[in-house]
């Protein structure tokens, strides 16, 4: 247990079977239970902390944690992932049962965002409502593609040793310039010290790259977003070069309940010069409703 000024922070390692998964709770565990999942490659660290902590000085319940193969929680040998793209959707219901939490709020970013779908479409009693932030669809064809840009810089990602953590190191800076959108500009020295934190903390960073496996797997044809009864909040950047702002505006045509929010100049990142409005938006889409 730790205290960030009043702010109660408690940590635990959730259990089952074969796996662990690290676990940080923010603020009063009275308050309304939102789950944060995060993207590929991406351990709970890059959950901001003044986000977690502005979400719960909201009266919200915020836990964030390690999916497997990132940060402390369980890893596989690289190219050997011992689980599935599903099984990163029961992880997140785990999660809600280590805390004893019925039904939750769930936030996915990017890869985080279709394990939340998932859980959502397998669980749908144990979601109140979905926050989707950079995020596709799941099981929409037809979007548009990540920019030409990012495209030639992803397909370096092929030449890199991914046995060498330094160069890994050095690409993902790269990538985060990226990702970054054109309405702040790019703090590349908060960017290094993230990546250098997280792979100092993992228990083996190549790990994470199992991720990249699941992405390229086949998806079951049953899986469809415009099946998600929960409410959805699509938050998307105008500027996302991964996925344009298309995939945002598709959750409005083909989830019943869904809306969207631009961030306008927003690339695929949570900067912190947007946290404030994020968690406003958040806040208000998370608040107890008659009609839920």
């Amino acid at each position: 247990m730790q205290t960030t000024g009043s702010m109660l922070v408690t940590e635990k390692m959730v259990e089952l079977t074969g796996v662990k998964l690290q676990t940080q709770a923010f603020g009063d565990p009275a308050g309304a239970p939102i789950l944060l999942i995060m993207g590929v490659m991406s351990s709970m660290l890059w959950w901001p902390e003044r986000f977690c902590e502005e979400l719960a000085a909201r009266g919200r319940y915020v836990i964030r944690y390690d999916q497997r193969d990132t940060g402390l929680s369980t890893h596989y040998a690289p190219g050997e992932p011992g689980y599935s793209f599903d099984d990163l959707s029961e992880d997140a219901i785990a999660v809600l049962d280590g805390y004893g939490i019925e039904a939750a709020h769930l936030v996915g970013m990017s890869m985080g965002g279709f394990v939340a779908q998932e859980a959502a479409l397998r669980h749908p009693r144990r979601v109140l409502t979905l926050t989707l932030i950079s995020t596709s669809p799941i099981g929409i064809d037809g979007l548009p593609s990540s920019t030409g840009a990012y495209k030639e810089h992803s397909a370096a990602a092929e030449h890199i040793d991914w046995s060498d953590l330094e160069a890994i190191a050095d690409f993902m800076r790269r990538d985060s310039a990226m990702l970054a959108g054109t309405r702040h500009p790019h703090d590349a020295e908060a960017a290094s010290a993230l990546i250098a934190r997280d792979m100092g903390r993992a228990t083996s960073f190549v790990s994470a790259t199992n991720h990249f496996m699941l992405l390229s797997g086949d998806k079951a044809a049953t899986v469809h977003a415009s099946s998600i009864k929960a409410p959805v909040l699509a938050i998307h950047g105008t500027a996302d070069p991964l996925f344009p702002i298309e995939h945002g505006e598709a959750f409005t045509r083909v989830v019943p309940k869904a809306d969207l929010h631009r961030i306008a100049g927003g690339g695929h990142e949570i900067h912190d010069r947007d946290i404030d409005e994020m968690v406003r938006i958040i806040a208000d889409h998370t608040r107890p409703s008659p009609n839920r």
